[in-house]
């Protein structure tokens, strides 16, 4: 009698390599559409052990959006020859989860009406590529605003100075503020930096854009004084960055005798500011959702700071009014 094979494979070895991988088996009937699944099957899709599992009972999990696509892909893996693979979104709770659904296709490939495949979670994989998504749409977004505030810089500079060399330094000195400034909006790496008083992160912030002609002080922040924390103060930057760039293109900031007023004040658990602009051009309300620097405004304020915007839009002069956590400002 030959002597056992020590790397042969059993079944409680291949179990425990498909655990390891994190991979949830199925099969699926066909013929009467009855799902089977293993037991992290069940625990991916949070749905009972049960051995009467329709592939609509789990459908019902699936994100709307992906759920016609999904069942119109399942439906189609009978005429696919060769292994197929579909990504789509679950809901558990108030959780979404990435899914990526893969399997052999071909009438041929089935086994008394039963096709086979694996689940697999790759929710940190999509969680990634969207963030490089992202990140590449916001840089490339930065990079555009960042020519449009030079040459709102220049013609600042040009109202205030008599001389080229004087329009030189000034221009030179705006330029450095703005260096300064858009050092706060980039993250530095391993949280370094402290944390800063709210009402000198704005005013860094807004230094470039001051007049330093006769009409110097333009430009006034009156807020609470309390800390911003180094995690706070990144998405503070930002979405201040934001909001003065959009200012120097449309707002009060583009015109000679604009002001803005930036005060604050403690609300409960909140704290509110309020962006005031007079003395520009009258405020339009953007179509639809606005662009990507909206976006990016809300997602930053309501995703990491915890509160909300509201834009009034009139002919003196757009008022925003950012609300924020207090305990997710001092982070």
């Amino acid at each position: 009698m030959p002597a056992s094979n020590p790397n042969a494979w059993d079944a409680t070895s291949l179990r425990r390599a498909i655990s390891a991988a994190g991979v949830a088996l199925w099969s699926w009937n066909v013929a009467t559409d009855a799902f089977a699944m293993d037991e992290r099957g069940f625990e991916l899709w949070a749905v009972s052990q049960s051995d009467d599992v329709k592939f609509e009972d789990l459908s019902a999990r699936i994100h709307p959006a992906d759920r016609d696509r999904v069942r119109a892909a399942f439906t189609a893996t009978r005429a696919v020859v060769g292994s197929y693979e579909i990504d789509f979104r679950i809901i558990i709770g108030e959780e979404v989860r990435w899914i990526s659904a893969r399997g052999i296709g071909d009438d041929s490939a089935l086994h008394e009406s039963l096709a086979y495949g694996i689940f697999l979670d790759v929710t940190g994989r999509k969680q990634a590529e969207e963030g490089h998504e992202l990140l590449a749409g916001e840089m490339s977004h930065r990079v555009k605003n960042l020519l449009s505030i030079a040459s709102g810089l220049t013609q600042i500079s040009s109202r205030s100075t008599t001389t080229a060399k004087e329009m030189a330094v000034e221009l030179t000195g705006r330029l450095a503020a703005l260096g300064r400034a858009h050092d706060l909006v980039r993250p530095l790496p391993g949280h370094q930096g402290r944390a800063a008083l709210l009402g000198d992160l704005i005013s860094i912030l807004l230094s470039p854009y001051e007049d330093m002609g006769a009409f110097s002080g333009r430009i006034r922040v009156a807020v609470p004084r309390m800390g911003v924390g180094e995690v706070a103060a990144t998405t503070l930057a930002l979405i201040i960055h934001e909001l003065a760039t959009n200012s120097l293109k449309y707002g009060a900031l583009s015109a000679e005798t604009g002001t803005l007023d930036v005060s604050g004040c403690l609300d409960d658990e909140d704290v509110k500011v309020v962006w005031i602009e007079r003395g520009g051009p009258a405020a339009e309300a953007p179509d639809g959702a606005g662009g990507y620097g909206s976006r990016l405004i809300v997602r930053s304020i309501t995703g990491q700071l915890g509160g909300s915007i509201d834009y009034d839009w009139s002919a003196d002069g757009v008022v925003v009014t950012l609300k924020m956590k207090s305990s997710k400002l001092a982070a």
